[in-house]
């Protein structure tokens, strides 16, 4: 054998691979990594000091990340908002082929995720973890009226129906996380403003928000009117979740210190409204919302100080990323007021399919297994977690989970320079694609395949809209070596490229996998 693990004197990091792959059996639960997810939400490229020098909000736990572990340089969300990300984060299945448009707000639903379809959740829990995720869900869950009806709509109607003396259906515990406390939808933003506790909510809402009181600013314009708890604050609902995470980790450990955790920590911070908590309010010299995103990364050193507290740290694998490009406001605001671009340095923002829309940060630590201060260029998604994983605990996956899933940890043992992936799928809320083969990226579409770009005014993108090199041209082709920021499309003037990759991305879309077969 020439080529392949057995050419070489194996490593550690080799040896690991091939033992818990060919001798899962002997094996025990010690030597699997707990895992800690941290997502954060509408966290921009640029929004990090790692990834942007030029950025004055401080970030010093992601800064440590990077120099304690990997940081990847061209990671990306599977779509560029929140509610299909979230579900092919978790079953490693691009989200378009739902046929599902948009967001849940409020108590929309039912969940995306199908009984009976693999999850991230409960693969780690077949393969032995305890599991638990506090934050946002947002993949869509069933609550019930008096009569025992579901009820599947968004708006503030569909929340006063709801019977909170029934149990939800379609939510974490239902999807392989042992616990869950958080919200249905975005915590700040949707219909209803209340925690759940597992399946139910113990203390539901009791009248109408009152947005008198809160912050006015820019990043402020974000919460419906909806109905509200008592004990919900809408200022310190990220604490409330870090609370609860930390909870859990001293509560594994001193009960169950022997078996490995998988904790999803799913932040509302940085989604708008930027209402960063009573300690971080004035934390930096860039508004409300750099005061939310210093405050996002404390959250990421609480949960990293905790691992050290506990001693758990060199065993544990902590990956933190972001669901999707920085918000529209947000970007506009802290361009023209700070100086920051959350966006930096790629064309688009959230909703586009330019890369800003979805080139995100990720990191990943796992000492002695991750050489720390590495940097890697591979081109990764958010999907391929739970191949990643499955990997790394040694699960067979089936060919119908994640069919859209690469497996990257040669990447995180060995930095691996050889392309994981041959090809990556993008989509955006309107389900406009786009793929990426190498330097070459085709859309399928005009524009950015989300946000409104003639909308004029001081905050509207007509701003920031560039004249198209090709007006007649049906979708967009761009070389991002030579054109990283998606200026010149060469849709006419490389048309064999743009064909090949128009005939791929149709090909994967048909046969409903983009992952080799594993059968």
């Amino acid at each position: 054998m020439k080529d392949g693990l057995f050419s070489r004197k194996l490593n550690f990091p080799d040896f690991y691979i091939f033992f818990s792959l060919w001798f899962p059996l002997l094996g025990n639960d010690q030597n699997k990594p707990n895992i800690l997810l941290i997502l954060a939400d509408d966290l921009g490229y640029g929004d990090v000091q790692c990834y942007n020098p030029e950025s004055n909000i401080p970030t010093p736990h992601c800064n440590r990340l990077a120099k304690e572990g990997m940081l990847f340089t061209d990671a990306h969300s599977p779509s560029t908002v929140c509610t299909p990300t979230r579900y092919s984060i978790l079953t490693g299945r691009m989200a378009f082929r739902l046929n599902y448009k948009g967001v849940f707000t409020g108590v929309g639903g039912p969940c995306l995720i199908t009984p009976g379809r693999l999850t991230l959740s409960e693969m780690l829990r077949q393969k032995g973890y305890k599991t638990a995720m506090f934050g946002k869900w947002h993949i869509g869950i069933t609550a019930y009226d008096k009569a025992g009806k579901p009820i599947h709509k968004n708006g503030l109607e569909a929340v006063k129906r709801i019977d909170y003396s029934r149990s939800l259906h379609g939510g974490p515990i239902d999807h392989g996380f042992d616990h869950f406390f958080g919200t249905i939808s975005c915590p700040t933003t949707d219909w209803l403003y209340a925690y759940v506790d597992g399946d139910r909510i113990p203390v539901p809402p009791t009248q109408i928000i009152d947005r008198g009181p809160l912050p006015k600013h820019p990043y402020s314009r974000d919460n419906r009117p909806g109905m509200i708890a008592p004990n919900f604050d809408v200022e310190e609902v990220d604490m409330v979740f870090l609370e609860k995470s930390l909870e859990f980790l001293d509560r594994h450990q001193r009960q169950k210190p022997e078996t490995p955790f998988f904790l999803f920590h799913s932040l509302q911070a940085v989604h708008l409204p930027s209402f960063p908590g009573k300690d971080f309010k004035g934390k930096t010299h860039a508004g409300p919302h750099g005061d939310f995103i210093f405050q996002f990364d404390h959250v990421v050193g609480a949960l990293l100080a905790k691992l050290d507290e506990l001693k758990i740290a060199d065993n544990t694998l902590v990956i933190v990323t972001s669901d999707n490009g920085p918000e529209v406001p947000t970007v506009i605001n802290m361009r023209k007021t700070y100086n920051h671009d959350g966006a930096h340095p790629w064309r688009g923002v959230k909703r586009d399919n330019w890369e800003g829309g979805h080139r995100v940060p990720f990191f990943v630590r796992w000492p002695k297994r991750v050489k720390a201060g590495s940097v890697s260029e591979q081109i990764i998604c958010q999907t391929d977690l739970i191949a990643t994983f499955a990997n790394l605990t040694g699960y067979k996956l089936k060919n119908n989970e994640g069919e859209d899933s690469f497996d990257f940890s040669s990447v995180l043992l060995r930095n691996e320079k050889s392309p994981v992936r041959p090809f990556i799928l993008h989509q955006t809320i309107n389900l406009s694609l786009a793929i990426r083969k190498g330097n070459w990226k085709f859309l399928n579409h005009k524009g950015s395949g989300g946000s409104n770009y003639n909308r004029d005014g001081e905050w509207g993108l007509k701003q920031y809209a560039l004249t198209e090199n090709e007006p007649d041209a049906d979708g967009q082709l761009y070389n991002l070596k030579n054109d990283p920021r998606e200026t010149k499309n060469l849709y006419f003037k490389e048309e064999n490229i743009r064909k090949e990759l128009n005939t791929i991305l149709d090909k994967l879309v048909s046969s409903g996998r983009s992952a080799p077969s594993r059968d």
